[in-house]
């Protein structure tokens, strides 16, 4: 199992930007593909972007391609989400979560979680 803690969530006005950072600790996750996810207000939890450990391989949904950036330093166990021109749509909870395997889009595919951080996006 891989514990998983994110930071870096506030409130940040429209066109700004944030890096969320999350902390993994515990089994060895070279193998892992490693997500963010997010869940807007009163909707279902969606993939935002998710980074294979190892190599370094990344994908994006296509509403944050061009604007986010995941990435992760594995000499810190660390992986982080870079966003920037934030909109109101982007304000959601920001859950990080691993899984071993191949890439994976699905929440469901995805065994560990996150409490997540609240992005707020204000007009």
């Amino acid at each position: 199992q891989v514990q998983l803690v994110e930071s870096g969530g506030g409130l940040v006005q429209a066109g700004g930007s944030l890096r969320l950072s999350c902390a993994a600790s515990g089994r060895t996750f070279s193998s892992h593909v490693m997500g963010w996810f997010r869940q807007p207000p009163g909707k279902e939890r969606e993939f935002v972007a998710a980074i294979w450990w190892s190599g370094g391989a990344t994908q994006y949904a296509d509403s944050v391609k061009g604007r986010f950036t995941i990435s992760r330093d594995s000499t810190e166990n660390t992986m982080y989400l870079q966003m920037n021109s934030l909109s109101t749509e982007d304000t959601a909870i920001y859950y990080c979560a691993a899984r071993s395997g191949g890439w994976s889009r699905i929440r469901y595919e995805y065994h560990d979680w996150g409490q997540g951080t609240q992005v707020t996006v204000s007009s």
